[in-house]
């Protein structure tokens, strides 16, 4: 089954302009860790850009989960599953 990591415009040009990065998972489900670390795989940088030098969801970072807010669940380790959609979303700051 695949999972679909959706990367928001900003981060795109870090993935060679990709707005979704399918990931297979072989089981039914996995910890969002492993779905970041495929998705990833192939572009260091943007796995920089999302999850902090721990492995940990950057602080201006949100990552969704089938709507949920990972930060609020259980983190990288908040299971995802075989057909799941994970939105990565760059949280907006300022004044």
């Amino acid at each position: 089954m695949t999972v679909r990591v959706v990367l928001p415009g900003l981060l795109r040009d870090l993935a060679d302009g990709a707005a979704e990065l399918p990931v297979e998972l072989d089981g039914g489900a996995a910890p969002l860790s492993t779905v970041l670390d495929r998705a990833f795989e192939p572009w260091p940088v943007l796995a920089r850009r999302v999850r902090d030098e721990r492995g940990e969801i950057r602080r201006h970072v949100n990552v969704f989960v089938d709507g949920e807010d990972a930060k609020r669940a259980e983190g990288v380790d908040t299971e995802v599953g075989a057909t799941s959609t994970v939105h990565v979303i760059n949280a907006v700051s300022g004044g």
